[in-house]
């Protein structure tokens, strides 16, 4: 199981496992009606849910980055003795510490709102600074931006060349490009891929809605949001799913285990 995917697996389903972190404390806030906790613990919360939305997408964007230098290695047949367990605990260390960085501006900003009308009615919030709504607005096209646009943007663009390398070589080459094992490990990301990007598409759709467009706060509006959060923590909940069905050696070795204990 020590292998660079089942690393970054590994890292995927910590961040995946974020989510649960915060769960609890988002339903008791929605059925007390206010922000119970503290200030402290208001920052660690809201620092958890955005490490949710960014460090999943990082690293299905280092494991698409793998794929494609093995694709490529295997049809340049070439090999790449770089790529250990241990250089991709340290991309995983890297990875985890850009998402810190990119992160801290929520956690500098995560605060108590305090009701003008009732003092005891406390909000767990992102507080801007005058003026807010261009503070909001900026921090809505940050998260659009690194937390989709440009990981997105870098992942497609590595499977469509990868795609094109791989139509050529069965075009122009009797060699095999890729063996079996190595395709299903491919095969396996992108599907991790494709439905993390059906689970958080539309809450970046979202964002750019309300960037665009002064919509009135519904009831329609409000549970369309609460659908599209729902989604996007559904995502969590589904790659341990995809991990069983996906990965021959993740089911060996999960069934292994229950057969020790």
């Amino acid at each position: 199981m020590k292998t660079v995917t089942n690393m970054f697996i590994l890292n995927l389903a910590i961040a995946d496992d974020l989510f649960t972190l915060v769960l609890p404390i988002n339903i008791a806030e929605h059925l007390l009606h206010y922000w119970p906790f503290g200030e402290v613990l208001c920052k660690i919360i809201l620092s958890i849910d955005h490490y949710n939305i960014f460090s999943s997408i990082y690293f299905l964007t280092v494991m698409s980055i793998d794929r494609y230098l093995v694709v490529l290695a295997t049809v340049g047949f070439k090999r790449m003795p770089h790529r250990t367990y241990r250089a991709a605990k340290t991309v995983s260390v890297c990875v985890w510490l850009l998402v810190i960085l990119i992160v801290l501006p929520f956690t500098v900003f995560a605060g108590i709102y305090v009701s003008p009308d009732d003092a005891k009615r406390k909000s767990c919030v992102l507080i801007f600074p005058s003026p807010e709504g261009l503070w909001f607005k900026a921090s809505r096209i940050y998260t659009l931006l690194l937390g989709f646009a440009f990981p997105v943007s870098t992942i497609c663009i590595l499977y469509t060349v990868m795609l094109y390398k791989l139509r050529n070589m069965r075009l122009n080459s009797n060699a095999k490009a890729l063996d079996k094992a190595k395709k299903k490990v491919t095969v396996m990301v992108f599907v991790v891929l494709a439905v993390c990007l059906f689970c958080w598409t539309p809450f970046h759709l979202s964002t750019i809605v309300a960037l665009t467009t002064d919509l009135t706060t519904t009831p329609l509006v409000i549970g369309i949001s609460y659908f599209i959060t729902s989604l996007s923590y559904a995502n969590s909940c589904l790659n341990p799913f995809l991990y069983a069905f996906l990965d021959d050696s993740f089911r060996k070795a999960f069934k292994k285990m229950l057969e020790c204990k």
